[in-house]
């Protein structure tokens, strides 16, 4: 069984054993580089518009059930009206709606400041990766969910970053081909991601979302969300498992492949025997995980792929909302 849970199973150190015969699902092979530049555009674009358009309507159905959170201030939105207050500058009066009523009104304009949201997606080799094929790879729900939760902030007028192995988008404000080029970027693998969000410049005090799998040792994350706390920058982390990885449904005799080239396989005897110290392995994982979160000021929130997308985004959506506030 090819795949990143590999990995927690070589920290339990528990010993291969030879013999038998091996259950044994295909590893899936790299793609073959495009032999002309028009295919590699093919290649690259293809998966732009079914995501672009999931994208929008996760987005579309969140965004009709949201309610506003509304605040007096400068801005271009009508809110509401009000009656006339002693001190009130005479200039914000509305005269038609005072002579309807046959009383001063206030035209109140709701408060709106851009927030600055900078969002990243893990690429490595290790998110593309599924244990059956009726579900989707990790990579697919972790694009999906970044692109929907761009395509909510930047209607609701935010300015998103994103950031990738090679560099910082800056943060820009929304439109239609500000997502597209979010969408693209995102798409676009890169060979030397290590699985760990670049050590980039972002804008102080303003918001971050990273979304991946997280299971490398917490200790690598650390420096980067401390560097990141200590800027001011809040933020969420969104941890994306497979179920096999959550519940380990493995039984019996079965050779675990990693996605890498470097490590060795993982031959496990009885499956069964092993079940309670990898649940517990990944377990005291997504409690560290927490613990560095909180630490930070940050929050953690955990999306399995056999799960819909809908709930996660609004819970997440909600909670950038919160901190927005």
């Amino acid at each position: 069984m090819p795949g990143p849970l590999h990995r927690l199973l070589n920290a339990l150190n528990r010993p291969s054993l030879p013999g038998g015969e091996n259950r044994r699902t295909p590893t899936a092979t790299a793609a073959q580089p495009a032999p002309t530049l028009a295919a590699q555009a093919e290649t690259l674009s293809a998966p732009l518009p079914p995501l672009l358009a999931e994208a929008q309507r996760l987005a579309a159905t969140i965004a009709a059930g949201l309610h506003g959170h509304h605040q007096t201030g400068s801005g271009e939105d009508f809110w509401q009206f009000r009656p006339y207050d002693r001190g009130d500058p005479a200039t914000l009066i509305d005269w038609r709606q005072s002579a309807r009523r046959q009383q001063a009104y206030i035209r109140q304009r709701e408060w709106t400041v851009a927030q600055t949201v900078t969002l990243w997606c893990g690429a490595h080799a290790g998110l593309h990766w599924r244990s059956a094929p009726e579900l989707p790879e990790k990579i697919t729900h972790a694009r999906l969910l970044t692109l929907a939760l761009a395509a909510l902030l930047l209607r609701g007028g935010e300015r998103v970053g994103l950031l990738t192995p090679e560099k910082a988008a800056p943060p820009v404000p929304g439109g239609r081909a500000t997502l597209h080029r979010i969408a693209t970027r995102l798409c676009q693998d890169v060979a030397s991601d290590t699985g760990l969000p670049p050590a980039a410049e972002l804008p102080r005090h303003s918001l971050a979302v990273l979304v991946s799998d997280f299971l490398m040792p917490v200790d690598t994350l650390a420096p980067l969300l401390r560097r990141m706390a200590g800027l001011g920058i809040r933020g969420h982390l969104v941890q994306v498992l497979d179920p096999a990885e959550d519940l380990f449904p493995f039984n019996g005799r079965i050779r675990f492949q990693d996605t890498g080239p470097t490590t060795p396989d993982l031959l496990v005897p009885r499956c069964e025997d092993l079940k309670d110290a990898y649940l517990a392995r990944l377990a005291a994982h997504r409690s560290a995980l927490n613990a560095l979160c909180r630490s930070c000021g940050w929050q953690l929130t955990f999306h399995r792929t056999d799960r819909p997308l809908t709930p996660a985004l609004l819970a997440l959506y909600q909670a950038l909302s919160t901190r927005r506030e």
